[in-house]
């Protein structure tokens, strides 16, 4: 049976005609699915989201991050999301038919290729992790690009592959595996930095918030308002319901409403079920009650 893995790339631009670039180089890849792109200026990065086998999938994560490499600055680079490189992390997912060790064992060719190649210093992070420190990808970002030559140096943070010292443009890029994420972002009115650092705090898992939760608080001057930023781990033990709440109730403390929320990627059917069982009251939601999901389900048994 044909095994699909979903990569999502992160690369530290905003460029129209380079993020194009990248998104070509997918595209070229025989059986790599393009399925969705994110990027702005408030963040400066851009989110791709593939599908394939392993060979394609793999193939075309090189060849972006390549061309990602020749193109993006990072000494040029300015931006709120935290980063260590042009290509800042490559995650590989299971979907069907793939397991995780399969994906950890993508990231590791990823990273080892990349590395040997463009001399890029790589760090495995996730379930790809080779000590359990860098499991958390907090960890191994401290310091961010600005910081990378003096924590590259430091015993015990050496990079799993490549030169012990970052690249002169493209920093170092971080490779791992893990379980489908859901990136939700909650849109507060007020231009207050420091309160929506506060309710980012409150949310964030690491600081006491909710678990496998990661929050940070950005400014988007051009729509006078912050957002706080969230990758919910896993939306099973953390729905979204229960992010929005607690996220309503930290602002509500100081008197900031919540004007829009937004998905960076793609959102999984279950994730968005879960909010409409809460909200709605509905008791019983299952896959096979959404129209589009029967009917693709009886094209497939014709």
């Amino acid at each position: 049976m044909r095994k699909i893995v979903e990569c999502i790339p992160n690369f530290s631009t905003s460029d129209p005609n380079v993020v194009e670039a990248i998104l070509e180089e997918i595209r070229r890849i025989q059986n790599a699915c393009l399925l969705d792109h994110t990027f702005d200026g408030y963040y400066n990065r851009l989110v791709v989201s593939f599908i394939g086998d392993e060979d394609s999938v793999l193939q075309a994560a090189l060849n972006s991050a390549i061309k990602a490499i020749a193109l993006i600055n990072m000494n040029k680079h300015k931006g709120q999301h935290p980063r260590l490189g042009a290509v800042d992390v490559v995650p590989f997912v299971p979907l069907r038919n793939a397991t995780m060790e399969d994906c950890v064992e993508l990231a590791k060719a990823f990273g080892r290729r990349l590395a040997e190649a463009h001399h890029v210093p790589v760090y495995l992070y996730g379930e790809a992790a080779s000590r359990p420190e860098a499991e958390n990808i907090d960890w191994v970002r401290q310091g961010e690009y600005e910081g990378l030559h003096k924590m590259i140096k430091r015993p015990g943070r050496e990079p799993d592959f490549g030169p012990k010292e970052p690249h002169p443009t493209a920093g170092a890029t971080i490779v791992g595996a893990r379980s489908i994420m859901v990136g939700f972002n909650v849109n507060l009115g007020t231009m207050n930095l420091e309160v929506a650092k506060r309710v980012a705090g409150a949310v964030h898992a690491k600081k006491g918030g909710l678990t496998d939760v990661r929050a940070m608080a950005a400014m988007i001057p051009e729509k006078d308002m912050t957002q706080i930023g969230m990758s919910i781990g896993d939306f099973k033990k953390t729905p979204l319901y229960r992010v929005l709440e607690l996220v309503k109730i930290e602002a509500g403390r100081y008197g900031v409403p919540i004007v829009g929320a937004e998905f960076c990627g793609l959102v999984p059917l279950q994730a968005l079920m879960d909010v409409a069982k809460y909200y709605l009251k509905v008791e019983e939601l299952e896959e096979d009650r959404i129209i589009e999901i029967a009917v693709q389900k009886a094209l497939e048994q014709t």
